[in-house]
């Protein structure tokens, strides 16, 4: 294929090239958007039966101040989002500072002294390293806490190992973590199916061992959530799928009820638990946030397959590709060269609509072992159910892309990318197409 370099490019024909490019794979699409936002339906049917099944009325966007002991807009709260989830009981609190404050609420709350934690999906994510007590010290992790830890290698295929799983439950364990996500590796995202498989096997083993799913950026991605097939306990963030993009921070636990008031008894204290906290009367949000979540959703899914298509089209090698069965928002794009990733990162922070001036650069993240180039100027802090973009700055240099409030947004950025690529000259243009 004819190509021409990027030095001396003609800016109008480099754009016209690149809006054609975008907007043949997003022709390309039209029919996987189709299904993608098909499947809104039966999610947003399930939430829509938890509002009416609560008697969710305008009452409930109000709480209580102070303690908030007996605060029925947080009960009411508490039992929606836990029929969504297909949970016996949820503890949906403002308090959680982030999806990994959820989490290790529920490993802090759940494991004792002598416990034994396994994870079954290799590494854990980077912020829950220091939680465990694989990097850093003298704060608190479990391993220093006295709490025994184990993760199985993935197979060579990406998979969990069945047999080494099985080898790793004739020790007494108390609790299998199960990361839903790919996080930052290169493996695939656990379908609700593969969950379900997963919690039956252990569950034969150690009929006592609780299954701990990491929900991140999982839910309402199938019409399942893992307790719904045998997952004993998840966590999650509300500023990724659940909070509908306008969630304002927060997290959930959800699962057994007796495991998720261990968990909130971390979160407050012994004989507080779930009966305390107030939801500072941003319960609208909240809830106006689940209600929302089904479409958000979607619409990430098919940006996600855009940017999929995009660059799998230029070269580069993608993971979940365009159209494949997925199981979380995440998009991953292996671009092997530093340059191009900041590259990109810059390009989706200049489309961005809060922030867009700010030049996004490699710096030290809190829990994360590497620097990261973070892409988002979203307006909720942080929230990667709006349209963003990060990457740690290591080798192979993968970009993981996340939300998007609507396709058009990730159009825009995604031609802006390409338009920068080609500034830099690090993308050549076809003469034609």
């Amino acid at each position: 294929m004819k190509t021409f370099p990027a030095a001396g490019f003609d800016e109008l024909l480099v754009q016209a090239w690149a809006r054609r490019h975008v907007g043949f794979v997003s022709k390309r699409l039209e029919g996987i958007a189709c299904e993608r936002t098909a499947a809104v339906a039966v999610r947003l049917a399930k939430v829509l039966e938890a509002f009416s099944s609560e008697r969710v009325a305008t009452q409930h966007f109000a709480s209580i101040t102070g303690y908030g002991h007996g605060d029925q807009a947080r009960e009411v709260v508490d039992r929606v989002f836990a029929r969504v989830l297909g949970a016996e009981k949820a503890a949906v609190r403002l308090q959680f500072v982030s999806g990994t404050h959820a989490i290790a609420t529920a490993l802090f709350g759940v494991l004792r002294p002598g416990d034994r934690l396994v994870s079954v999906t290799g590494e854990p994510y980077d912020t829950l390293e220091e939680v465990i007590g694989l990097r850093g010290s003298g704060q608190g992790s479990l391993i220093e806490l006295g709490i025994s830890y184990d993760q199985l290698p993935l197979t060579a295929e990406g998979c969990v190992d069945v047999s080494a799983l099985e080898r790793a439950l004739e020790v007494p364990t108390r609790m299998v973590l199960i990361q839903r996500s790919c996080g930052y590796s290169s493996r695939s995202s656990l379908s609700i199916k593969a969950i379900g498989d997963l919690c039956h096997r252990i569950h034969n083993s150690q009929p006592g061992c609780v299954c701990f799913v990491d929900n991140c950026y999982g839910e309402l991605v199938e019409d399942l959530e893992p307790p719904a097939v045998g997952a004993d306990l998840i966590a999650g963030s509300l500023i990724k799928n659940l909070g509908g993009t306008i969630a304002p921070t927060g997290g959930y636990v959800a699962g057994r009820a007796d495991l998720v008031e261990q968990a909130c008894c971390r979160l407050t204290a012994p004989g507080i638990g779930s009966q305390g906290g107030t939801g500072f009367d941003l319960y609208r949000l909240v809830l106006q946030g689940l209600f929302l979540a089904p479409q958000m959703v979607a619409e990430a899914l098919i940006g996600a397959d855009l940017v999929a298509g995009v660059f799998d089209t230029l070269g580069f090698a993608v993971k979940p590709s365009m159209g494949a069965f997925r199981s979380d928002l995440i998009q991953a794009v292996q671009l092997g060269d530093p340059e191009v990733l900041k590259v990109v990162c810059r390009a989706f922070q200049a489309c961005s609509p809060i922030g867009a001036y700010l030049d996004p650069v490699p710096a030290a993240m809190p829990g994360y072992a590497s620097d990261l180039v973070m892409a988002g100027g979203t307006f909720i802090d942080g929230s990667t159910s709006e349209f963003s973009a990060d990457a740690p700055l290591r080798p192979p240099y993968n970009l993981y892309v996340q939300g998007g409030t609507h396709r058009t947004h990730v159009e825009l950025a995604l031609i802006r990318a390409l338009v920068a690529l080609v500034r830099a000259g690090l993308l050549d243009v076809p003469q034609t197409g």
